[in-house]
């Protein structure tokens, strides 16, 4: 008799069975776009549909993904309405920037994140892990959600900042929602890929905290320069350093720093953040999954001081993780636009033909729970990333951190991040639902839990020393 415990299904939008007419669609994507999604998006390979007389195609094949965002990417630039949410608030930020602004900020930041110098991250990142939790040991309720947005945000501030961000507000999670929930969302009229210079209502009541956000650059980088000018050879060796060290008529100018700057804190640790707070939630309603990983956890840090190694120690840590990204992929759509006509060639041979200016949509949040591409594709399932079921997952199904020259150059740094902080928490603490943990993923810039994640966290250790 198999005694297997049913793996948990956590929330969701059910896919659609009718279409929406156009005012569904309006209201759907200024909502939460992730209910916008019917059910053949969720079974076919590819689905051509109109969105305001916008030509769009739905990509959901592994082949033809490939062939989007990597083997023709030339022919592929920036979907126009990502564009009109996302560059009022990044502006010339590496997610944002295009041609040679993209290519010249990239390269000045990829030394940075590098394995090697991530890898070199990773004391900072256990020693903040660490002083955060302390704030746990009575225990009590806590909103996991902000938590996540407070530690990641202390993670970033040390590393790539050494510390030095200059801070205005003690509501950092706070003010992160509310830039997101006015600036980073659809509004109607980006639908309508209306002019730029109309305004976007929901987008001017977020000027103030985006404003905030900015002095906090501006200042930053003025004494960062100031103790450069000062003490040449005391500077840290940081994230910040080196972006104003590329300053100049061959690297890039002072507003794309500060953009790229903004991109991170505004944007950089938001993604880990988010799927901190689902792995969380998802192990809280799996509790043999999460059994198997405290013991995991306790094992390895009981033997293994140095937290380089955790990410390669702890598989199971990292499959739920893992996991959690796939239910609740950080960037829940990537778009793109042709540039000029092309086509695909399937292996059964099907042809896809794609014409100029039609808006391709990749969406991890489609493809993570497509019927054809996973078992179960609604459960919470870490054994799928365990390392002897990897191999059977495709490179172009799974794009929690995107694919092509735009992947997404902090993964390495995000992933180490996150085991170590997983280790840290889960190694002392215990985070379980309470009767007000209810949260429904709504797409913002990142998948984001309505609701928040209240918890119940109680120390682990009375728990070892019973087991003693």
């Amino acid at each position: 008799m198999d005694m297997k415990p049913q793996p948990f299904t956590p929330p969701a939008p059910i896919p659609r069975t009718t279409p929406p007419t156009r005012l569904e669609i309006i209201r759907t994507v200024m909502r939460n776009p992730l209910e916008l999604w019917g059910k053949p998006t969720y079974t076919a390979r590819w689905l051509k549909t109109a969105f305001f007389n916008d030509r769009t195609l739905i990509v959901n094949d592994p082949g033809l993904i490939r062939h989007v965002l990597v083997d023709n990417v030339k022919n592929y630039e920036l979907a126009v309405v990502r564009q009109l949410v996302l560059r009022p608030i990044l502006r010339d930020g590496l997610l944002t920037a295009e041609g040679q602004v993209w290519k010249r900020s990239r390269k000045a930041m990829a030394p940075v994140f590098t394995p090697r110098h991530s890898r070199g991250f990773a004391l900072q990142m256990l020693a903040k892990s660490r002083e955060y939790a302390a704030k746990y040991e009575g225990g009590g309720r806590y909103d996991i959600s902000v938590d996540m947005t407070e530690l990641t945000y202390a993670i970033l501030s040390e590393t790539l900042f050494s510390g030095d961000i200059v801070s205005q507000t003690d509501d950092f999670a706070g003010d992160i929602d509310r830039l997101l929930s006015t600036m980073g969302r659809v509004d109607p009229l980006d639908l309508l890929k209306a002019p730029k210079w109309l305004p976007r209502l929901a987008r001017m009541r977020g000027q103030g905290v985006l404003e905030k956000f900015r002095d906090i650059v501006r200042q930053t980088m003025r004494l960062r320069k100031e103790q450069m000018a000062r003490d040449p050879e005391g500077v840290p060796e940081d994230f910040l350093t080196l972006l104003l060290r590329q300053e100049g008529p061959e690297g890039l100018s002072e507003s794309e720093i500060a953009d790229n700057i903004i991109t991170f804190i505004g944007a950089g640790h938001e993604t880990t953040a988010r799927a901190l707070g689902w792995t969380l939630y998802c192990l809280a309603n799996a509790p043999a999954e999460r059994q198997a990983i405290e013991a995991e956890i306790d094992t390895v840090t009981a033997d293994e001081p140095d937290p380089v190694k955790w990410l390669e120690r702890m598989p199971l840590t990292r499959a739920a993780f893992e996991e959690a990204m796939r239910l609740y992929p950080p960037a829940p759509s990537i778009n793109r636009q042709a540039i000029a006509a092309d086509r695909w060639t399937a292996p059964d041979g099907e042809v896809v033909e794609i014409e100029k200016g039609t808006t391709v949509l990749v969406m991890p949040w489609v493809l993570h729970r497509h019927e054809t591409l996973w078992e179960k594709p609604r459960a919470f399932k870490p054994e799928r990333f365990h390392p002897e079921n990897r191999d059977r997952i495709d490179r172009f199904q799974y794009l929690p951190f995107g694919v092509g020259p735009r992947v997404c150059i902090g993964a390495t740094f995000a992933m180490q991040e996150a085991v170590i902080a997983l280790a840290v928490l889960m190694g002392r603490f215990r985070f379980d639902c309470t009767a007000a943990t209810d949260p429904w993923p709504v797409q913002k810039l990142t998948t984001q839990p309505a609701g928040g994640l209240p918890m119940r966290v109680t120390p682990r250790f009375n728990e070892r020393a019973a087991a003693a």
